[in-house]
């Protein structure tokens, strides 16, 4: 996901007032009306949590986490009795319809992450977007994120940006992933499995450039929060010789404009195809795709022309 500091996440719609957008349900007056909250929770410091995320929490009627256990000890600390309810990868194909038709009658929920940010590689996509083709409000309570507040404090050039969530498990996947992220000339955001520290960190080095600098950042907004910073290589080298704990964060500044890597078309069909799994139409996917990989849609075009054609 890239973030940009202009020109993107417009908050209203730009239709004539009374014009509807095609594909978009509009509720009928009188018709009830539930609410769907996407509320930001501490990412460490439960100080983090904003007054009008407790407020809330404490008055919708249901609360959606991918792990009950984890929101249940942040409602314990602020006495918050609402109840909880599972969403996740292996249940929302189920869940979702349900949870649909008890908003479409009127009830409230809020949906939060284990920590942080809700769908930032959290679960959730699927209900938001069911909400907003049925014309269910949904509602924004920002707040802490672990991607904005690495890259706020990584002393790394922060705009532009490309967030690339967790690395695949497996080294061949993995490599693939970070291959097609070098050709971007941006920031780069990755969570680092604690599990996986040492091989994710090689991988990096191995794959963007082990000369780019790197922050690695944990505990973040805890009392033990820290920095290592230094070049990728230099990073993975001291993963490598140290007994570390905690979640990781990795901040990796973009490269050399001289060792900028195009995107191919192999990397341009890839990422159109996982575009289009996620459900978005082709134009969508083209104009995502397009911002991701940093060019226009004309190149875009041009390499999936060539990828066509083998």
């Amino acid at each position: 996901m890239r973030i940009r500091a202009r020109g993107a996440g417009r908050a209203f719609s730009e239709t004539r007032e009374g014009e509807q957008q095609p594909g978009v349900r509009t509720p009928q007056p009188g018709a009830p009306r539930g609410r769907l909250y996407v509320v930001s929770t501490p990412i460490g410091n439960l100080g983090d949590l904003s007054p009008r995320a407790r407020e809330v929490l404490t008055t919708v009627r249901l609360l959606l986490a991918e792990d009950t256990r984890h929101v249940r000890k942040l409602l314990n600390h602020f006495a918050i009795s609402t109840p909880t309810r599972s969403l996740h990868e292996h249940n929302e194909a189920r869940e979702v319809p349900r949870l649909l038709a008890e908003l479409d009658a009127g009830a409230e929920f809020a949906l939060v992450s284990d920590a942080g940010t809700p769908l930032l590689a959290d679960p959730g996509f699927r209900l938001v977007r069911g909400c907003r083709e049925r014309g269910i409000p949904v509602l924004a309570v920002p707040g802490p994120s672990a991607v904005s507040a690495a890259i706020a404090v990584s002393g790394l050039p922060a705009i532009p940006f490309t967030f690339a969530g967790f690395l695949p498990p497996r080294a061949v996947p993995r490599a693939s992933v970070l291959r097609g992220l070098a050709a971007l000339p941006h920031t780069l955001v990755v969570f680092i499995s604690p599990h996986r520290l040492r091989a994710e960190l090689e991988a990096c080095a191995a794959c963007l450039g082990a000369g780019r600098e790197a922050a690695l950042l944990a505990e973040l907004t805890k009392v033990h929060e820290r920095c290592t910073r230094g070049t990728l290589g230099e990073v993975a080298l001291w993963a490598a010789n140290s007994e570390v704990k905690g979640e990781f964060t990795l901040v990796v500044g973009p490269p050399p404009a001289a060792e900028v890597v195009r995107p191919t078309p192999v990397a341009a069909g890839r990422a159109l195809d996982e575009a289009m799994a996620r459900g978005l139409v082709l134009a969508e996917a083209r104009r995502e795709v397009a911002r991701a990989l940093g060019i226009s849609r004309k190149e875009l075009y041009n390499l999936l022309i060539r990828r066509a054609g083998g």
